[in-house]
């Protein structure tokens, strides 16, 4: 493989696509053979290995039972409750069948929903891959999510049963979770028949006489239960997952199984470069679409050992990580840009604290990593960073380095070139024209079908998947990401931020991520937001909030005044006046969702006196308070 050129590889999975998914189609079992590898007759809906049957659980548990049994496959690692278990393939594949009985007693079928409302425990991966074990379509809520939003998800999925537990833990804070999912469903027009209660001893609850079950219970009937696993057609439903940031009724992402299990197998070779019997850590969490793809699917579709993490990036200290890399001999790791910045401002000691010999490289997403984080982490780590850019509704990267196929340089600040299966196009906005020369601005669209693993629909909504993703370009029916973006010379894309994240400063369009990089190269600037204001001369202004490496040069005004200008300046000469924010406010936090998404449309909201919204997914509201108090002070 090391030998082929990437350009050629990619060229040939767009040209000659049907037989390039049939190959990466043998790394997972058929329980029958495909009759068709891609039915794209009713564009936009693309059906994948159309006639093949096969299941999930059987490829990322039950395979690997021949060569590897006794092999590491989950490794819980809780810093929260300090509680560390390792699961083998053999091990794991008994406890999912404990809870596939367990499901099957409280009345799941094939194609019914099972709402999974956990926090990172064992026992959450275990009703996943229960889930597709018997074919039902599991539907993760992240956990702690507001009643008002759980209760939403709720009646969009109808799920027969939820899968809950007492509560979570963040940061040494016990969450509560049986509240919550009480009021939600207290809410929720749709009643589900059962919840299956996780007791984890951190907070006492009510329990439902005749809907609630206990899990400990159940499973303690159910040890030596045998579950076959549901063989299902390749384009049955394996999960919904609700997308961040959805106003009004929540967006259901719809998956398949076949597309989505060759997909993420395929990925884990050709862009992870992962090899069975390795380890894999990602440190996301199950409630986000990482967490689905490479905690729990991908990792053991790979025949790897996955870690599942609960606990923050910097308690008992900043080096829990790299200590869990040394201990459990980590090849491959997978984290966010947000999660560097918060390490970046800790002790620089933890970094070459550990043994990080086994690491081949850090795989970035979720957010765009700007050019010092990543400069950052590269020195400081002294292994390859490999940013991706993807999106819920992918399942998997559009834009990386295929580390599997050949291995590539990165450049900082961009998250690489259009992966395999993907023909990714620039587009004008106004006229659906492709640039095609370097450096030129546009949306970043794919042209249908979009491969296996990206979303089949909306969940029943075929109507609102037409209209969101594929009607905003004119003239063309093309998937948009909304996002600006540019491609070099190299082609090497460039993300420039959301197409709805674009400043009009009198006449100039401005994306939010030009800005924030020019100011994050600022020495004492560790991280960065920026949003458009409402302007009455300009029609809008840039405003910065930004997040100081050392606070104590800002405590007075006159050197508050005289750090902004200098950050102005540098922005000055970097983009030009127009681009200068009108101002640049210092905050020590910046608001950001669990999953550490920047709430940019709440803090534009503030700055501009309107209701910031929906924010349930919030992590700390002292944020975007302290930004209100900010905006509202006189200069």
């Amino acid at each position: 493989m090391a030998s082929i050129r990437y350009a050629d590889f990619h060229r040939r999975s767009l040209e000659d696509r049907d037989g390039f998914w049939r190959e990466q189609a043998a790394l997972i079992d058929w329980h029958q053979p495909f009759s068709q590898v891609c039915d794209y007759a009713n564009p936009p809906f693309a059906r994948w290995f159309v006639g093949g049957q096969t299941n999930l659980c059987h490829n990322a548990v039950d395979r690997h039972l021949a060569d590897r049994p006794d092999q590491n496959a989950l490794i819980w690692v809780s810093t929260e409750v300090d509680k560390e278990t390792v699961y083998t393939y053999r091990q794991l594949h008994a406890e999912v069948q404990r809870m596939a009985a367990s499901l099957l007693a409280l009345g799941v079928r094939k194609g019914d929903r099972v709402l999974v409302y956990m926090p990172m425990i064992p026992e959450a991966a275990f009703a996943m891959l229960a889930c597709a074990r018997i074919g039902a379509i599991h539907s993760v809520v992240f956990g702690g999510f507001a009643s008002v939003s759980l209760a939403s998800r709720i009646d969009d999925a109808e799920p027969t049963v939820v899968v809950s537990a007492d509560a979570g833990s963040r940061g040494g804070k016990v969450v509560p979770y049986k509240p919550l999912l009480d009021e939600a469903i207290r809410l929720a027009r749709h009643k589900p028949s059962n919840v299956l209660m996780v007791d984890r001893g951190l907070s006492a609850y009510d329990r439902v006489e005749g809907r609630d079950a206990d899990y400990a219970a159940l499973r303690e009937q159910y040890l030596d239960a045998v579950v076959p696993c549901t063989w299902v057609d390749a384009t049955h439903p394996s999960y919904t997952l609700y997308t961040s940031g959805t106003t009004g009724k929540p967006k259901g992402v719809q998956r398949d199984t076949g597309g989505y299990a060759v997909a993420l197998a395929a990925s884990m070779k050709l862009i992870y470069d992962g090899r069975p019997g390795e380890t894999y850590f990602s440190t996301s969490d199950i409630g986000w679409v990482v967490g689905h793809s490479y905690i729990i699917y991908g990792p053991l579709l790979a025949g790897m050992a996955t870690i599942m993490y609960e606990g923050l990036p910097v308690r008992p200290d900043a080096g829990i990580w790299w200590k869990l890399v040394e201990q459990y001999k980590v090849t491959v790791m997978f984290s966010a840009p947000t999660a560097v910045r918060v390490l970046k401002k800790q002790d620089p000691a933890y970094l070459s604290k550990y043994d990080l010999s086994s690491l081949r490289a850090l795989f970035l997403a979720g957010e765009p990593l700007d050019e010092p984080t990543a400069k950052w982490i590269a020195e400081s780590l002294g292994k390859p960073i490999i940013d991706n850019y993807w999106q819920t509704e992918t399942g998997w990267p559009i834009l990386t380095i295929c580390n599997g196929v050949e291995k590539a340089p990165s450049k900082f600040g961009s998250p690489g070139k259009a992966v395999y299966g993907y023909d990714v196009k620039l587009l004008d906005e106004q006229t659906g024209e492709e640039l095609k020369g370097p450096n030129q601005k546009g949306v970043v669209a794919i042209e249908g079908p979009l491969p296996p693993g990206c979303m089949q629909t909306v969940w029943r909504d075929d109507k609102r998947f037409v209209n969101t993703y594929w009607s905003s370009i004119p003239s063309k029916l093309v998937y948009s990401t909304f996002d600006w973006g540019i491609r070099d010379e190299d082609g090497y894309f460039f993300i420039l931020g959301r197409t709805d994240d674009v400043i009009n400063v009198a006449g100039h369009r401005l994306g939010t991520r030009e800005i924030e990089e020019s100011i994050a190269s600022h020495p004492n600037v560790a991280e960065v937001a920026v949003v458009g204001v409402a302007d009455q001369l300009k029609g809008q202004v840039a405003m910065a909030f930004a997040v100081l490496k050392d606070p104590s040069k800002v405590t007075t005004p006159e050197a508050t005044l005289k750090l902004e200008g200098e950050i102005m300046k540098v922005v000055d000469e970097q983009l030009g006046a127009v681009a200068r924010p009108a101002r640049v406010r210092f905050v020590n936090l910046l608001p950001k969702t669990r999953s550490g998404k920047l709430l940019r449309r709440a803090i534009q909201a503030v700055c501009e006196g309107r209701d910031p919204g929906d924010l349930t997914t919030i992590e700390d509201p002292s944020a975007l308070q302290t930004i209100k108090e900010l905006v509202a002070a006189p200069r």
